[in-house]
């Protein structure tokens, strides 16, 4: 079941995927919350995250730098945030 939007083919809802071609986002996802549903583009283009078990002294700083600047808050509820996204993905 491929969805559609504004031009770009997606397997489903809250399924991510990959946009190399973006010029300055890395990834994009259909995100669904009840009945809502929004594009939702995260990541910055060229830059990869630190992997969900870093096993390097280099990655486990890098994780820990990003939550240190991007997790102030604490974790996101909604499926509708970029940060939600990236948190999943790419950290």
């Amino acid at each position: 079941m491929a969805i559609e939007k504004s031009g770009e083919r997606f397997a489903g809802y809250n399924k991510p995927k990959r946009t190399p071609g973006h010029k300055t986002k890395s990834h994009a996802v259909l995100a669904k919350e009840g009945d809502k549903v929004r594009l939702v583009r995260f990541g910055q283009q060229g830059v990869r995250g630190a992997g969900k078990n870093p096993t390097s002294a280099k990655d486990k700083a890098r994780k820990k730098s990003y939550y240190a600047r991007h997790n102030a808050q604490g974790k996101p509820s909604s499926k509708m945030s970029a940060k939600y996204w990236s948190h999943k993905v790419k950290w």
